[in-house]
């Protein structure tokens, strides 16, 4: 989907474009959510697969758009080794820096409502209106969020500061602990304005760090591998986030934070040093191009 992307909208498009993507995305998991819900509350077998036939509708609505998208010209591809985007370290640890980044993913999901159920006396409701309250927000706000990040070193800054974000965020979840019901719903309530602040930064900056630092022709290759972070941090989440969240209490959520805040200060470096390797790459392709054309032109 990232190389369809990439060839479809020029370069200063592509983050704009994924934050209305994901805020589409929001909108259509609100939507899913409230069919799943009225499936539920009639609790028939008719409602049931109602729903499951309408979701597969869906598919084939989105099969006929993708159909009707224009082809994307091919590129010629540099020979680039056996091990591909591993032999760019570069590149490597920026998408590492942002798979610590992407822990936030499974705290909305599993850490949170594990955090609420066991260590406040705050309702389990809440964790269904902490979701509502997520999706909205990016629905409404991603697009402004992502509308100032134009190149490498906006994006940087938006990765940087939501590392402080996520990092408050962290704290004012640590206070629901031990408090009353209320006082625990409104600390979760504020912390989970600053976690998907955090998340809609990071976000839009992680997008543009990771097309802006690949190469043009090997789009799909590098972004296949900045994905992968996604699904680490899917997979390895719950284990550290439960570890850390309900077994060490206070100091977990700011140990997280802290961590969060490290992984966002190193990546300048780390996306100065990406974007240096990436020059130096193509300056040799280019000359490397330039003395294949040499002989052509005396012939």
């Amino acid at each position: 989907r990232q190389a369809l992307l990439a060839g479809l909208v020029s370069a200063g498009e592509r983050t704009g474009l994924l934050a209305h993507l994901q805020s589409t995305l929001n909108a259509g998991l609100a939507v899913g959510a409230g069919l799943g819900g009225l499936a539920l509350r009639a609790g028939t077998r008719s409602a049931y697969l109602g729903v499951f036939a309408l979701d597969a509708v869906s598919f084939l609505v989105c099969a006929g758009l993708l159909v009707r998208l224009p082809s994307v010209r091919g590129v010629q591809v540099r020979k680039a080794g056996g091990l591909g985007v591993l032999r760019d370290r570069p590149y490597v640890v920026v998408t590492l820096l942002n798979t610590v980044l992407l822990l936030r993913m499974p705290l909305l999901s599993l850490g949170l409502p594990l955090w609420i159920a066991e260590r406040t006396d705050a309702p389990t409701w809440l964790v269904s209106a902490l979701f509502v309250l997520n999706t909205g927000a990016v629905m409404v706000f991603q697009v402004r969020t992502a509308r100032g990040i134009t190149g490498l070193a906006s994006a940087t800054r938006a990765v940087r500061r939501s590392g402080w974000i996520m990092l408050a965020a962290c704290a004012v979840f640590a206070l629901s602990a031990g408090a009353s019901p209320w006082v625990a719903v409104g600390a979760l309530v504020v912390g989970a304005v600053l976690q998907v602040a955090a998340e809609m930064g990071q976000s839009a900056g992680s997008w543009q760090l990771s097309f802006e630092l690949a190469p043009v022709d090997r789009v799909g290759e590098y972004q296949g591998f900045f994905g992968t972070g996604v699904t680490v941090a899917r997979t390895m989440g719950p284990l550290v986030l439960t570890s850390l969240l309900l077994e060490w209490g206070t100091p977990g959520w700011l140990l997280l934070g802290g961590a969060t805040v490290v992984a966002s200060y190193a990546m300048g470096p780390a996306v100065r040093r990406a974007a240096g390797a990436g020059r130096e790459a193509g300056e040799e392709a280019g000359d490397a191009g330039e003395a294949n054309r040499q002989p052509a032109l005396a012939s």
